[in-house]
């Protein structure tokens, strides 16, 4: 079976890990909640630090969550998480998207967040993630795209950003605009067109404290993160435009009118 081939563009750096624990069923999950059974056995992959795999497991308490991760050293964030919050129907295990190590048929959901832009081949994946699924279950996949994300003002800086991003993210063997792609790669897949639900997300950062918290973070990520060494590494970027595109980000939280829309394709395949 195919390995991943891609480079994880974020890695696991503290301002990766910021965002990343922001994320809940309700704010990353909402188009698949509904759908959820209280004895639903559910995958969850590209779990992170835990905190949607938690919310998850939460909502099937006669049901059990798998979370499942490439990067093993996050898991023990997950752990905590989920012990933090009293939640025991909740197990977590390192694998590959590619080549899931469960049996077919095996889970009723098959759940990924911001995954499918990281990986080598978005249909191999879900190809696995189909044929770990029951019939009747669910492959449910949400993913970002980056050249729909937009902001106001135009600061100078937060264009050479996103172009910057878009690089670095496909020279590591991903697709950053994933969000836009994610049915066609479903009918590659496999999954019959007509089985498959397409919606759009999206988070939206406005007030003065989402603009802090989310242009901090970004600003970090820039100059601290795996993205930055991969920046630097693979000579799209020198550290002095690192350093000038994270003040851009810094200059754009502090504008009283800055406001920063992440858009989402999302997709519910019925198997």
């Amino acid at each position: 079976m195919p390995q991943e081939s891609a480079v994880y563009t974020h890695g696991h750096h503290e301002s990766v890990l910021r965002s990343h624990t922001w994320r809940t069923a309700a704010n990353s999950a909402a188009y698949l909640v509904d759908s959820l059974l209280p004895h639903m056995q559910i995958l969850d992959i590209g779990c992170g630090p835990g905190t949607i795999t938690a919310d998850l497991a939460a909502l099937v308490p006669d049901g059990q969550v798998t979370g499942l991760e490439h990067a093993p050293a996050v898991l023990e964030q997950a752990r905590a998480t989920a012990d933090a919050r009293g939640i025991d129907n909740v197990r977590f295990a390192v694998g590959d998207v590619h080549a899931l190590d469960y049996p077919d048929n095996s889970f009723c959901v098959t759940h990924a967040h911001q995954v499918l832009q990281h990986v080598g081949d978005p249909v191999q994946a879900l190809r696995e993630m189909r044929r770990v699924t029951k019939p009747g279950g669910i492959v449910a996949v949400r993913d970002a795209d980056y050249s729909a994300m937009t902001w106001y003002p135009d600061v100078a800086g937060m264009a050479d950003w996103q172009q910057l991003y878009l690089r670095v993210a496909r020279a590591n063997g991903g697709e950053p605009d994933a969000g836009r792609r994610l049915h066609a790669w479903a009918r590659q897949a496999g999954f019959d067109p007509a089985a498959v639900t397409v919606t759009t997300g999206t988070w939206c950062y406005r007030t003065p404290e989402e603009r802090s918290w989310w242009g901090e973070l970004w600003a970090d990520r820039t100059v601290a993160s795996s993205y930055a060494r991969n920046a630097v590494d693979g000579g799209h970027a020198t550290a002095d435009e690192l350093d000038r595109i994270a003040r851009a980000w810094r200059e754009w939280a502090a504008k009283e009118d800055g406001w920063f829309a992440v858009l989402h394709g999302e997709i519910l395949c019925r198997v």
